[in-house]
């Protein structure tokens, strides 16, 4: 860990300590920056109803263009899916968007001990954990460094003084705000959802929500079109992840957002055995936790298969990557 990735984490986890949460999250608003030299500013958090009936689970697919060989895939396709049946849920809400790096680190001011969830490596990599107590106080070498080499500003940092520097890493922070978070473990996911009075979805309600009750292929119908969604083709997308709610028409039947593309979500069900199914993967158990979704940093992988509602693909809770993310239900 370099000197720099040691000031961020140390800023993050001192000033963590001392947030409060005073306010309920469901009273807090995403279009706004955390305070982070002092308590987080509010996030509103818009989540969407699910109502409660039936609606179709799973499918019947097979591999009929042999993808498992074209793309040296181990498991077979599809089969861990099987069979398509009709579910039942009760009524449910869940976040419109994927929970953002604003709303997660305003988690981390404002969680304590145990609760708190641990800081997303990229955050020391591109500058979004420093705090601006931080950049007021740091040697000018060092802050110029960070500027060039994390933030990655596309300025002459050299001659820069204190305040037009902090300036730009702050307009930076905002931009990153917008993004998902990435980089959190399961575990990590579910104290920020429980921080909230909320919980991870588990992979029923997330289906449903995606699929509505028809049985959806994707959130916005059957027929495949990668520009509805963040494949991670777009070369506009740094890391091949947009902001929350950049694709207008990625949008389920109850309005859900991004729940195809941009990042994985983990969901609050073990990757297991389906009922019914005769499939049998080495992989069930409780070893691992279903992720949903399909993401925008899977390159030359970027096949419909994964975008599809029914997918199941699967993570250890371990697991950090900056392509996984979540958001919550209640």
């Amino acid at each position: 860990m370099n000197i720099y990735q040691t000031l961020v984490l140390a800023s993050i986890l001192s000033l963590a300590g001392c947030g409060k949460n005073s306010e309920s999250p469901e009273q807090n608003s995403n279009t706004q920056t955390p305070n982070i030299t002092s308590k987080p500013a509010t996030m509103a958090v818009e989540m969407q109803r699910v109502p409660a009936g039936k609606f179709i689970l799973g499918s019947d697919l097979i591999d009929k263009e042999d993808l498992q060989t074209r793309y040296g895939f181990p498991a077979p396709l599809y089969v861990n899916e099987h069979p398509q049946r009709e579910a039942n849920l009760p009524a449910f809400e869940m976040d419109k968007y994927e929970v953002s790096n604003a709303q997660y680190k305003a988690f981390l001011l404002a969680a304590k001990g145990p609760d708190r969830g641990a800081v997303p490596p990229d955050w020391s990599q591109n500058g979004y954990g420093l705090a601006q107590s931080q950049m007021q106080t740091m040697p000018m070498d060092t802050l110029r460094m960070i500027a060039a080499d994390h933030f990655k500003l596309d300025m002459d940092t050299r001659n820069m003084e204190r305040e037009a520097i902090s300036k730009a890493m702050l307009e930076k922070h905002l931009e990153l705000d917008k993004f998902p978070v990435t980089g959190v473990t399961w575990s990590d996911a579910d104290k920020f959802c429980r921080w909230r009075g909320a919980r991870l979805p588990t992979e029923k309600e997330w289906e449903k929500a995606a699929r509505g009750t028809t049985g959806n292929e994707f959130p916005w119908g059957n027929n495949w079109d990668p520009k509805l969604t963040n494949t991670g083709d777009d070369s506009e997308w740094e890391e091949g992840i947009a902001p929350v709610g950049a694709y207008p028409n990625n949008a389920s039947p109850y309005g859900i957002y991004d729940l195809s593309g941009n990042v994985w979500e983990w969901t609050d069900s073990w990757y297991d055995i389906n009922e019914g199914s005769d499939y049998h993967d080495p992989e069930y158990g409780k070893k691992h936790m279903i992720i949903k979704g399909g993401s925008g940093g899977m390159g030359h992988y970027a096949i419909s298969y994964f975008y599809r509602n029914a997918t199941r693909q699967y993570a250890e809770p371990d697991t950090v990557a900056e392509d996984i993310g979540f958001r919550c239900v209640k």
